[in-house]
């Protein structure tokens, strides 16, 4: 039995890949330490059986007041991390990427505890880049990521993103059957904060499409708390039955019975709509940190599983079109399921143990 530290930014994206990890190893028979913020502790359900340990961890933002705050929290956070380690003894660290998880990263260079990064989105961020020269091992999910640091690309390890094991089980069961007459069931997700722009636009697209359509819909939709009275109204005005929530439990059983998804391209996304099977109409942000989320779409959109709609072009009109090009054709929606579950790499987080395993030996 070994012990591991994974270090994780509070944020979906970074959490539920660690926390897929966190449960592999504890099957193995490992023992297992989180290290996150104070955010990464609100996620319901996540990391049961680990011990949690929240860090200090400053962002490097706000100029020069700001940078000498996150050098003093980034301190304070590798010496309570270094105390841990002391303790914990673990064999390897894994960074799943966030300001978070620096600290952590950087007692593991400290006391030379072999250490890794996994990165979730097909751009490198600022953490990973910022280490990628030290760790032994930069596990990716995509085939091609940007920004990687030339010195880093040899320790380059193909991955995937690790999913929660509901949505790992989809892939054994077929895409659900679509009658020409029967219902047309759309599931709507801005990720784990919702996002205002589907709420505005997905409603009257949707209530663009022809009657024939229209009615056999059946929608639900994840939307911020502040947004969800309009968003239920305007669904009722065009007579679309719609279930609306700020948070969906049992989202991967929403997703088995979705015919599409309207989504952000986040990574988390990304890899469980590969790994389920499901056609998407993605909406990448764009305020995301250097456009991340439209290459997290890509390979995606080049298999022909989604359809991607950068946010300055997403309007109801152009819902409205691409939703008639994908869902007037049952079996082009069909093809389009199979090709975006070719991009799926369900043995992720097989592999990313074995790869914390064999870094810590």
């Amino acid at each position: 039995m070994s012990h591991f530290v994974l270090a994780a930014g509070g944020t979906g994206g970074h959490m539920v890949p660690a926390h897929a990890l966190a449960e592999e190893l504890l099957k193995r028979g490992h023992q297992v330490a989180l290290i996150t913020n104070e955010r990464g502790t609100r996620f319901p359900g996540l990391f049961g059986g680990v011990d949690v340990h929240v860090l200090p961890a400053g962002r490097l933002s706000g100029g020069p007041l700001g940078w000498l705050r996150a050098g003093r929290a980034i301190l304070a956070g590798r010496k309570m991390a270094r105390q841990l380690y002391d303790e914990f003894q673990p064999s390897a660290v894994m960074g799943f990427g966030g300001y978070p998880a620096l600290p952590a990263l950087l007692a593991a260079f400290k006391a030379k505890i072999p250490a890794a990064v996994h990165e979730q989105n097909a751009v490198l961020g600022r953490v990973n880049r910022l280490v990628a020269g030290r760790v032994a091992a930069v596990a990716t999910a995509y085939p091609d990521v940007q920004r990687v640091p030339g010195k880093a690309e040899a320790k380059v390890r193909l991955i995937g993103n690790p999913v929660r094991e509901e949505v790992l089980a989809l892939r054994d069961k077929p895409y659900p059957a679509l009658d020409e007459d029967g219902v047309f069931r759309v599931l709507v997700t801005g990720g784990s904060q919702g996002a205002t722009i589907l709420s505005d636009v997905v409603p009257e697209g949707l209530g663009m499409l022809p009657p024939v359509f229209r009615t056999r819909l059946q929608v639900t939709h994840q939307a911020r708390a502040e947004d969800i009275d309009r968003v239920r109204a305007a669904y009722a005005g065009h007579g679309i039955p719609a279930e609306l929530a700020t948070y969906l439990p049992d989202l991967p059983e929403r997703l088995g019975r979705a015919h599409l998804v309207i989504a952000r391209s986040g990574a988390s996304t990304v890899a469980e709509l590969a790994a389920a099977g499901r056609p998407a109409i993605l909406v990448p942000f764009a305020a995301a940190t250097d456009d991340h989320q439209t290459f997290n779409a890509k390979e995606l959109v080049a298999a022909g599983g989604a359809r991607s709609i950068p946010q300055s072009r997403f309007t109801p009109v152009e819902l409205a079109k691409q939703m008639q090009k994908m869902g007037l054709d049952p079996e082009a929606l069909a093809n389009a399921a199979r090709r975006a579950k070719s991009c799926g790499r369900p043995d992720a987080v097989r592999d990313l143990a074995d790869l914390i395993v064999e870094i810590g030996a």
